[in-house]
């Protein structure tokens, strides 16, 4: 049996345990659950003294980890086997998403501001090299890193000009996602739909593009890590198929994922200004439909724990334009009022939508065409020099356009 201290903040709160079985559970710890600032781990983990079985505490935990050929690559680097959660989790769980941290049963948390190491221009030319063989780096010497999801990205720190790759369990400031040859200019189609989504008023994480020689890389600065004091501080969050339970491989909704009712329903549950909330969801299901980021599963939606202990839907990730590249699935992850194709979605889907959301039909419609409106109108204010910038615009605006005529 092998055992992982599992630490929110800077607080013992529970053990990650490989039984006797090979299979991985969770129990709280006693001195959590008596503690008067006790909390769970996750919607998905309730506060109890009962030890969580793999079924219940696989979708939180696995749900932090990196997922399909990224998971794989990292397995063999690292060489454990591709489906072991805690393995993976030991090696890399110590810089997560959230304000958690795994550490080997015993082992000290390591001082609050961690330890950095500073890439010279030449390293870090290097470190996108090794992105798609080497994912997050995993293996390499003090790095614990570990980002949901399947493409190549990489937590870094950034200080003015200069970027660190955090060591052990220290905390990052930015997301780095690289360029990825065989799709098209995706770091600034990517850009293109922060910055609109932004300038139209909803949540968004801020987003930059850089470039390094002739490797170009967007830089996502995280809402789940904050200045405090001189201090990065962390914020935890989960995603909304962790706070459902639902594990990674079932992300889509037709593989038994999350749909878009549920996805209201539990915000309209745990958010602490569920108003403003849930009209903040509606405008990204909308905004995401006008893109055509067909993409949007339940991992591209979390919760936001703040120090106060309010809850709050998390500014909008992981935007694109995923249409623009044919290859990719003209199916959308979630429904929109039981139409899975975007190209097929009328008036009606988005009324049953409304049904189904607990949301007024007129509200939800004027919110469609308004949306559609503004859109149209931001997307010619916005100047971008990239070579597939016309041809992604004009996309988006044949979607508005044809939305506006139904």
């Amino acid at each position: 049996m092998k055992t992982l201290d599992v630490y929110l903040h800077c607080d013992l709160t529970g053990y990650l345990i490989q039984d006797e079985h090979g299979d991985m559970v969770f129990d709280y710890a006693p001195v959590w659950l008596e503690s008067p600032k006790a909390r769970p781990l996750s919607r998905s983990l309730p506060l109890r003294a009962g030890r969580f079985s793999r079924k219940e505490c696989r979708g939180f935990f696995a749900g932090i980890l990196p997922e399909e050929g990224k998971r794989r690559l990292i397995a063999k680097n690292l060489g454990i086997s591709v489906q072991n959660d805690f393995a993976m989790l030991e090696c890399i769980g110590g810089e997560c998403a959230g304000a958690i941290t795994f550490l080997r049963s015993g082992q000290s948390l390591p001082e609050k501001d961690g330890e950095y190491r500073a890439l010279s221009e030449d390293e870090f030319a290097d470190i996108l090299d090794q992105l798609p063989k080497k994912p997050l780096m995993a293996g390499e010497e003090g790095v614990r890193l570990s980002l949901a999801g399947a493409q190549d990205k990489l937590a870094v720190r950034v200080q003015g000009d200069g970027i660190s790759l955090p060591l052990g369990n220290a905390a990052s400031t930015h997301i780095l996602k690289p360029a990825i040859e065989r799709y098209e200019g995706v770091v600034f189609n990517e850009l293109l739909c922060m910055r609109l989504a932004s300038k139209l008023g909803l949540p968004v994480a801020k987003a930059a593009e850089h470039h390094i020689r002739d490797k170009h890389y967007l830089l996502v600065e995280r809402y789940d890590r904050v200045m405090d004091g001189g201090y990065l501080v962390r914020l935890h969050q989960e995603d909304f198929c962790q706070s459902m339970g639902i594990s990674s491989d079932m992300k889509y909704q037709n593989e038994g994922g999350p749909s878009l009712k549920n996805c209201f329903d539990m915000l309209r549950d745990v958010s602490s200004v569920p108003v403003l909330d849930l009209q903040n969801l509606l405008g990204g299901v909308i905004f995401n439909y006008f893109i055509g980021n067909h993409d949007a599963h339940g991992k591209n939606f979390s919760l936001l724990y703040h120090a106060d202990g309010s809850v709050r839907l998390a500014p909008f990730y992981d935007l694109l334009s995923t249409v623009y590249y044919p290859e990719l699935s003209a199916k959308m992850a979630m429904k929109i009022g039981g139409e899975y194709r975007s190209e097929r979605v009328l008036p009606r889907h988005f009324e049953k939508l409304a049904e189904e959301a607990g949301l007024a039909r007129p509200m939800v419609l004027g919110r469609v065409r308004e949306m559609a409106e503004k859109i149209s109108a931001v997307l010619e204010e916005i100047d971008m020099n990239f070579d597939n910038f016309e041809a992604l615009k004009a996309l988006i605006q044949k979607r508005c356009k044809t939305a506006m005529s139904d």
